[in-house]
């Protein structure tokens, strides 16, 4: 059987680099190239690969956001890819299988392959899927995303989680937010609020509005490319065409 492995970076020339060594290496299938963290998360889903070649730097769903929302119970052995020492030696330190720290050649390649196959081969990874699951554990408990927003209302400051906002609308320089019969007006701009939260968990499916991908009941097509977004207390909200594709990545259902 090959080693079946996924390749997520977005830079064009790594992945053509990782593309190359891969398919020299006989012992190893390519079974899906991603050029971001919301593309890799149905493709490691889909094809529940042996290794993950991940890059750690990437915009909006970094490296380490892509293992948070991965199914905990499949996890691939992870090989770090960055272009940045400090980044390596974060990887390093939370018992990821190896790194490669970019411009990488041959050699350095050729050492990660082989403990790739040193591992599944000696079929060790036990050990390995502990470590990560105990980072993945500190990682959730000391997320750099927002946990609560503080909404000032009159005299008094109200301490919202954001696990509990349903969605999100843009007011001008304000947002409304909608957290089950509750709506509380923020003095902040949705692209700025966007930023602080987690890529994983919540979803700007419109210019105006975000959604927690975890309300979300069903997507109803409408017309010129657009989708009718149903809650799961029936606010109806509007995925634009804009935001369709990064949508299909994260969700894989459209």
């Amino acid at each position: 059987m090959k080693i079946r492995t996924v390749i997520v970076d977005d830079e064009p020339l790594a992945r053509k680099f990782l593309v190359q060594m891969l398919n020299d290496d006989p012992d190893t299938e390519i079974v899906a190239e991603c050029a971001s963290g919301y593309e890799a998360l149905p493709a490691i889903k889909k094809h529940r690969p042996d290794v993950l070649f991940l890059d750690i730097q990437m915009p909006e769903m970094d490296g380490f956001s892509v293992l948070q929302a991965i199914d905990q119970r499949h996890l691939p052995l992870i090989v770090f890819v960055t272009a940045y020492d400090q980044y390596a030696m974060r990887a390093f330190e939370v018992h990821a299988l190896d790194y490669l720290l970019k411009p990488f050649d041959d050699q350095k390649f050729e050492r990660t392959m082989q403990r790739v196959k040193a591992q599944i081969r000696g079929r060790q990874t036990d050990k390995i899927d502990a470590q990560m699951l105990s980072f993945l554990k500190e990682l959730n408990g000391r997320s750099s995303f927002l946990e609560r927003i503080s909404i000032k209302a009159a005299d008094r400051i109200l301490l919202l989680k954001v696990n509990d906002i349903d969605w999100i609308e843009s007011d001008d320089n304000y947002v409304q937010i909608h957290a089950g019969k509750s709506n509380h007006q923020l003095r902040e701009t949705i692209t700025n609020l966007e930023r602080q939260l987690n890529p994983a968990k919540f979803l700007r499916i419109h210019r105006s509005t975000i959604v927690n991908i975890e309300r979300i009941e069903l997507l109803e097509q409408m017309f010129h490319g657009e989708y009718r977004v149903i809650l799961k207390d029936g606010s109806q909200l509007t995925l634009s065409r804009r935001y369709r594709e990064k949508a299909k990545q994260l969700l894989g259902m459209l």
